[in-house]
């Protein structure tokens, strides 16, 4: 089982701790299951960047960065070593630990 702790760059969001998350789902499934806003323009089939995240620990315990979706991340705004889109990091099969993700200010978004 898994912990994420979410962080919010946007002013007046509370962190959020999201305990016992079972394997074989993306950081961006979670996140909606649990009332937290994270836009997802394409419909989480890695074709856009708003559901662009940053994965500041535990980028061991999802899928690895892949191509495409390095592509779409370079054209996310502010886009860091850090960077995931939340559609991507899924949890691997078998495993456990704790992940912390940043939610970017999406407020700052328009049109994308």
């Amino acid at each position: 089982m898994y912990t994420i702790n979410f962080k919010f760059e946007q002013k007046g969001l509370e962190p959020v701790t999201i305990d016992n998350v079972e394997a074989g789902q993306s950081i961006l499934e979670i996140a909606l299951d649990n009332n937290i806003e994270l836009h997802h323009n394409c419909g989480m089939v890695c074709a856009c960047s708003t559901c662009h995240i940053y994965l500041e620990k535990g980028e061991d315990l999802v899928a690895e960065l892949s191509d495409k979706e390095e592509d779409f991340i370079d054209r996310a705004r502010n886009p860091r070593l850090s960077s995931r889109l939340g559609c991507q990091c899924v949890l691997e099969d078998g495993g456990s630990g704790t992940l912390e993700v940043t939610v970017p200010d999406q407020s700052l978004i328009h049109g994308e």
